[in-house]
């Protein structure tokens, strides 16, 4: 199979990885000659460190590398039967791209996009053959992380659906097939991870140290949302939240934070800053340890995370099985959030969330229909 891979960064770099890794012959494309000499490079360098830790030998290092050639001219993709788009989050952009690409490419290409949460619909409206296009959604470092979310748009054929999830399949990666929606699965349903621990800093009821803290020790989450947000980047998290209250009309669920937008104006960007919630130049502030404080914080936080991954569920985002999957494997979540709310007990999701649209009366705080039915029902999702 041959697969173009268009943008050469770290994500475009990634997936040419992957795609040469399981034997496809993968042409990395980039208008950038230096961002192309860049890619080469990096992937030299990951492979032989990969031969350092006995992951792979110097045969298979031979045999990846082999795969992958460069290109800096559209015409060179032509042969291609699948061309995947990891450039810049930007609609416009990417129409554009896609449009153009159809001058080069056979009629039976397909051609998908790596957009994290734009739409597959818009970006196969700009084609000739829409029914061609679909999301192949990878997560960053693309070859480590297991979850690949696949978004048919609505003009996308079955035939290219199926051919693509087995493609990613064969691939070695985990599957979840999502309707086209804003933030599909991952971005979307992470929101409140975010955003509910923003709300909880700036209500005064703990610092960024302790909220990290809290929902590690008592969640079990490998990082903190601050840490997360500064590890991420502070600018680009406050885009994709932005990016999601925006197409969900202004949804108060995703209400973005002016303490994010703050930082964001004032360039503090997170670790590639040196500043973001944290100041990385001196010693990190430490957190106050009380776990009665923990648990508060955290049994806020996982609610709200469960009451959106519920109402993922609700509106038929994906299965509760693909839901569950994308947390845990795209984000490296300790638990899938449907099984934990049936750990938690749906009942007492309910009377957390209502409780705190008692206090707030705020919509933020509405609990999902699909919570209060299984409730009354005493159903569980798994």
């Amino acid at each position: 199979m041959k697969v173009a891979v268009i943008g050469s960064g770290t994500m475009g770099s990634g997936i040419a990885q992957v795609a040469a890794t399981a034997g496809c012959e993968v042409k990395i494309y980039d208008t950038n000659q230096d961002a192309l000499s860049k890619s080469k490079a990096a992937l030299e360098n990951t492979l032989s460190k990969l031969v350092e830790k006995g992951k792979i030998d110097a045969n298979e290092k031979s045999r990846i590398t082999q795969n992958i050639s460069y290109a800096h001219a559209l015409g060179d993709l032509s042969h291609s039967d699948l061309v995947i788009e990891a450039i810049v989050e930007n609609a416009d952009i990417k129409r554009k791209l896609f449009s153009e690409i159809e001058n080069y490419v056979s009629p039976e290409t397909i051609l998908a996009s790596n957009t994290s949460s734009l739409s597959i619909a818009s970006i196969a409206a700009s084609c000739e053959k829409p029914e061609r296009v679909i999301g192949i959604h990878f997560f960053n470092p693309a070859p480590l992380m297991q979850l690949v979310e696949i978004i048919p748009a609505v003009q996308t054929s079955e035939a290219v659906l199926k051919f693509i999830t087995q493609t990613i399949i064969d691939w070695k990666k985990v599957v979840a097939v999502v309707k086209d929606t804003p933030g599909f699965i991952v971005n979307r349903v992470a929101r409140p991870f975010y955003s509910e621990s923003l709300r909880i800093y700036e209500e005064g009821v703990a610092d960024f140290a302790t909220i990290d803290w809290s929902l590690k020790t008592i969640g079990g989450f490998r990082m903190g949302p601050f840490e997360l947000m500064d590890f991420i980047g502070n600018d680009v998290n406050y885009a994709v939240t932005e990016s999601v209250f925006t197409a969900f009309y202004f949804d108060p669920r995703f209400k973005p934070s002016f303490t994010q937008k703050r930082l964001t104006e004032a360039g503090f960007m997170g670790k590639k800053s040196g500043r973001g919630y944290y100041d990385y130049s001196t010693e990190l502030p430490k957190p106050t340890e009380d776990l009665a404080l923990a648990q508060v914080i955290f049994n806020r936080v996982i609610v709200m995370l469960i009451n959106e991954a519920a109402d993922a569920l609700f509106l038929n985002i994906a299965s509760a099985k693909d839901i569950d999957n994308a947390m845990t494997k795209g984000v490296n979540y300790p638990k899938g959030l449907l099984a934990w709310a049936d750990e938690l007990g749906i009942k007492w999701c309910v009377e957390k969330l209502d409780a705190l649209y008692s206090e707030y009366h705020e919509d933020r705080y509405r609990c999902s229909p699909i919570l209060r039915r299984m409730s009354a029902e005493n159903k569980t999702f798994f």
